[in-house]
């Protein structure tokens, strides 16, 4: 409670889009208007689904789920190829209205930011006036929805976004940090994926008050240095600063098994599951890579990386996922078992021409 109250004089937002780039299909495009809409790959090939409309979402369609899986849920479900172009101008004018507040302002993708608005520049002094403004902006000038966490910190801020949605405002004071993380589902927790929830769940841990009684020292026992942020979260404890100009060098994601495999089959499944939440995360930041990193765990906590770096640009998790298999071919996994895989997207395309231009400018 400690780091809580010491950084009771933040003022942090966390602004994200609502469905985002289904919201600006939706948007442009009467006839998409009121139906289930899927922005993504197509049925009738390996594609994903990168957004659902709100309407898809009652039927169970979400990010990161193969299209064909999407259209069995929902036979009358939409599919519209994405345009990043679009989507990158639209979120420059939403970081255009961040900015009348606060320059500093971090984003996470093309949708969703922290805002410190500790000091802002209008002097409203109040968070929770300026995320209302900024909601509105939004609404009135690109006719589009976003959902605002404020709180003291960047986690409960997060958190808070995602607790109204859409179109949701939700405010987590000092003193009620405490007994809103102890009522919350342990699935709730931003960093707590389907995994280790269940994992959690296994040890007795389904709401925050139960996590905030396991020791931290059991915790990392169980889940390796994540434990350490585990102990911390629950408590509410962030001391992360809001970081302007965050530029991602790579875009990784990983999962560790509650109990370890062996099965080659049931490693390459696990691994083509990652190269389509990758792919969620990598389109969710308009980003194509050349160098794709796999990472492997064994039981006694040996690890390997393989990489690979492409003449092109990928970012579809089909692509992904034949450079990972591959990379897999060359590993020697035989009677092994494995505890953890990971799958990286390096070398962007922006970062490749940041470099090239560097170079030119010092031949000059």
């Amino acid at each position: 409670m400690r780091s809580v109250v010491q950084e009771a004089t933040r003022k942090i937002i966390h602004i994200d889009m609502d469905a985002f780039y289904a919201s600006v299909e939706q948007r442009d495009f009467l006839m998409f208007r009121g139906k289930p809409l899927a922005v993504g790959g197509a049925p009738d090939g390996r594609g994903v689904v990168a957004t659902a409309s709100y309407e898809a979402r009652k039927f169970g369609v979400k990010s990161a789920m193969s299209s064909r899986e999407a259209l069995q849920r929902c036979p009358d479900l939409i599919f519209t190829k994405p345009r990043f172009e679009v989507y990158k101008e639209v979120s420059s004018q939403i970081r255009a209205i961040f900015a009348r507040y606060t320059d500093l302002i971090e984003p996470l993708s093309l949708d969703e930011a922290y805002l410190d608005v500790t000091n802002d520049k209008k002097g409203i002094g109040s968070a929770l006036d300026i995320a209302r403004e900024i909601k509105k902006a939004i609404q009135d000038e690109l006719q589009l929805t976003a959902s605002a966490g404020v709180s003291v910190n960047k986690f409960i801020a997060k958190i808070a976004s995602d607790y109204n949605k859409p179109d949701g405002l939700t405010f987590i004071g000092p003193s009620k940090i405490v007994s809103f993380l102890e009522k919350l589902p342990i699935e709730k927790f931003h960093g707590v994926g389907k995994v280790t929830a269940e994992k959690m769940k296994g040890m007795g841990i389904h709401y925050g008050i139960d996590l905030k009684k396991v020791e931290e020292a059991v915790l990392i026992r169980k889940f390796g240095k994540t434990g350490k942020f585990f102990y911390h979260m629950v408590r509410g404890e962030d001391n992360r600063p809001v970081k302007p100009n965050r530029v991602s060098k790579s875009i990784g994601i990983e999962d560790t098994f509650s109990t370890d495999i062996k099965d080659i089959k049931e490693i390459k499944s696990e691994l083509l599951a990652l190269c389509v939440a990758l792919e969620k995360r990598v389109l969710s930041k308009a980003k194509q890579g050349r160098t794709v990193t796999i990472k492997i765990k064994f039981s006694d906590f040996t690890q390997i990386t393989r990489s690979k770096t492409l003449e092109h640009y990928i970012s579809k998790a089909e692509d992904i996922g034949a450079v990972v298999e591959e990379l897999l071919e060359k590993v020697s996994i035989e009677d092994t078992k494995v505890r953890l895989l990971g799958v990286t997207l390096s070398n962007f395309y922006e970062a490749d021409v940041e470099r090239f231009i560097g170079m030119q400018l010092k031949l000059f």
